[in-house]
């Protein structure tokens, strides 16, 4: 009997100290909020924008959080790309509903409207945003957030952002900035292309850097932003330090493995016919070319001496598990030297080489607009498209660090983490 005391209490402690190690490092804003008993929240009709990431660190949905939380008021639900659930396909416009869970109006901002309109926010006094960003500029998750932003600053509306953590760290700057004239909702910040930011430090940039919003200074200067800190996080992290469990953000981006890939190889090198393993088990990190084998793959990239990659030949199975691609996987062996777009850009270069011929200079025009709204340099696209094999990637990138050096002062202002 006393053996048996013993043991159990053992036991006990046993699983006590085992779900101390297991928990994650980091409290999320959803969870920094919820230990707020949900205070800032308190008397005021609450609106809802998240997605499937949108979750506490034990995995809970935001929606359910605030839906059952005795002392909020949820009335409507905001829905990005892709829809509140994830369940929607990438590109195609988004309906407005009913959300079946909770009966709530689920406003779409990614359908007729990517802005939400007074008649939505007349539903609600306080905007909460509860998004996961990739950490990388082209991503229409923030861009939704911008959108929602202004339209909040516009009508009086209060916004809250649920702090999250950069995938990436909050440490690697790089890539080129956004030139103006190519700001669209594919990439609206103008930023580098890995910007090294939360989603809560973009929207405090948003709102107090002049130019980031499309509203006037009057507008951005009267409009009530809170961001609900995270804890626990540090610039130095990226995604695998915090201890959470990774949801995919978007359908593209099943898993953290992905969100690194997509810094390195989520550019324009597509155009002309390399493949970064989208609609395969390893996307953004298998890269194939049609009619080359991986081993010439990688006999041409190695040239190039990428700092902090190397390449392996691998295989991955399609999405829908019918058939076996071979190609060239993307292994990061050195995060803190590696320059993640400068793979993208060689990838560019080389496809040049392969074509035997300059695919760039025949784009079709809605191809390159398509182009530099992602890359967001038209000085790159024109040397691209003029040079084709010959364009010299190591000037660009000389030349996109000294001005990723002086963005990092202007950011740092913004920044809510060490």
């Amino acid at each position: 009997m006393f053996y048996r005391f013993f043991l159990i209490l053992f036991c006990s402690f046993f699983v006590f100290i085992t779900d101390v190690v297991s928990a994650p490092k980091v409290m999320l804003g959803i969870d920094v909020l919820e230990s707020m008993q949900f205070s800032p929240l308190k008397y005021k009709r609450v609106g809802l924008l998240t997605h499937p990431a949108g979750v506490n660190r034990n995995g809970r949905s935001t929606v359910d959080i605030l839906y059952k939380a005795r002392n909020v008021k949820l009335v409507a639900l905001f829905g990005p790309e892709h829809g509140i659930y994830g369940d929607e396909k990438a590109d195609v416009p988004v309906l407005d509903k009913i959300d079946k869970r909770t009966k709530l109006p689920v406003f779409s901002l990614y359908g007729k409207y990517r802005k939400p309109t007074p008649y939505m926010l007349s539903k609600i006094d306080v905007l909460v945003i509860d998004l996961q960003d990739v950490g990388c500029r082209s991503y229409t998750y923030v861009s939704c957030m911008l959108r929602a932003m202004e339209a909040c600053f516009e009508n009086g509306k209060e916004v809250i952002v649920l702090d999250r953590p950069n995938p990436l760290g909050g440490l690697k700057v790089d890539g080129p900035p956004l030139d103006k004239e190519f700001k669209s909702y594919v990439g609206m910040f103008h930023v580098p292309y890995v910007h090294g930011m939360t989603i809560g430090e973009l929207a405090r940039f948003a709102k107090y850097t002049r130019g980031a919003m499309e509203i006037t200074s009057n507008f951005q200067r009267h409009g009530k932003l809170t961001v609900i800190q995270m804890r626990g996080w540090k610039r130095r992290m990226l995604w695998n330090d915090t201890g959470l469990r990774w949801k995919p953000t978007s359908p593209a981006i099943p898993t953290f493995s992905a969100a690194l890939g997509y810094s390195m190889t989520g550019l324009g090198c597509q155009l002309g016919g390399f493949q970064h393993g989208y609609g395969t088990t390893r996307p953004f990190r298998l890269l194939t070319f049609p009619n080359k084998t991986p081993e010439q793959l990688k006999a041409h990239l190695d040239k190039f001496r990428i700092r902090g990659v190397s390449f392996v030949p691998a295989k991955a199975k399609s999405s829908d598990g019918k058939k076996v691609v071979n190609g060239l996987y993307v292994v990061i062996n050195n995060w803190d030297i590696l320059r993640p777009t400068e793979l993208s850009f060689y990838l560019m270069k080389l496809t040049c080489t392969l074509n035997g011929g300059n695919v760039f200079r025949y784009a079709q025009k809605n191809q390159a607009l398509l182009f530099n709204k992602h890359t967001g340099s038209k000085l790159f696209w024109r040397e691209l498209s003029n040079k084709g094999a010959y364009t010299d990637i190591a000037w660009f990138i000389k030349k996109w660090e000294a001005d990723n050096a002086q963005f990092k002062k202007i950011s740092a202002k913004y920044y809510l983490y060490k």
